[in-house]
């Protein structure tokens, strides 16, 4: 199924794989190297398996068929958009706590 590509994006050229990255060639000349962590079926892929991948879409993406894997370049780009990443615990949700009556210490003072 053919992919229509955005004017400007950019596409994978070549990918490879480090013991501990995932190393993308862009067709702009940029090269983007992230975390393997970050990828649990490629981190733990065999080295043959991580070097068999096919571009998708003429390059917006990678495909390791092996271990059904796509990854888009975009999510590359623009991890925090596209991926959860560690940080910070996110906050509780649930019922708003009632303000307590009392002034606080900096009212206090």
């Amino acid at each position: 199924m053919p992919t229509s590509v955005e004017s400007g994006e950019a596409l994978a050229v070549d990918v490879s794989c480090s013991d501990d990255s995932l190393i993308v060639i862009l067709d702009d000349g940029r090269t983007v190297s992230v975390p393997l962590v970050w990828f649990p079926r490629l981190l733990a892929a065999t080295p043959k398996q991580r070097k068999d991948w096919e571009p998708i879409g003429g390059g917006i993406g990678m495909h390791w068929e092996a271990i059904d894997e796509d990854i888009s370049v975009a999510s590359l780009l623009q991890p925090e958009r596209f991926m959860r990443l560690a940080g910070p615990a996110p906050q509780a949700r649930g019922r708003p706590r009632a303000k307590s009556r009392r002034p606080s210490r900096v009212a206090r003072a």
